[in-house]
């Protein structure tokens, strides 16, 4: 059974720094692609950061230059720090996990971000 489950989100102020981590389970991790992504209130899901079993990564161009992607194949977690939050970043962040294998993803529940100005 495929489990992703996301740590790190709370509120912050402006400006301040978080790290998300989501921890994978029941894939084969260093094969897979991991990214996050997140929804703010009223909107659609959006793409904020992928990294391949390569280590290429990509971002949203909102977030480039202040959010980074990593990832443990050790410990079969992805990391997202989050740098220079802005209001705007106030969302849930979902981990999302690409099995090119199976040509199937899986998602996290979600951990909420909130940045207060």
């Amino acid at each position: 059974q495929v489990q992703l489950v996301e740590s790190g989100g709370g509120l912050v102020q402006a400006g301040g720094s978080l790290r998300l981590a989501c921890a994978a389970s029941g894939i084969i991790f260093s094969l897979t692609r991991m990214g996050w992504y997140r929804q703010a209130p009223g909107k659609q899901r959006e793409l904020v950061a992928t990294i391949t079993n390569r280590g290429s990564t990509n971002f949203a161009d909102s977030v480039k230059g202040r959010f980074t992607i990593s990832r443990d194949d050790a410990k079969k977690t992805v990391y997202l720090q989050m740098n220079s939050l802005q209001a705007v970043d106030t969302a849930v962040y979902y981990c999302n996990a690409y099995l090119p294998y199976l040509g199937t993803d899986y998602w996290g529940k979600g951990t909420l971000v909130t940045v207060s100005l």
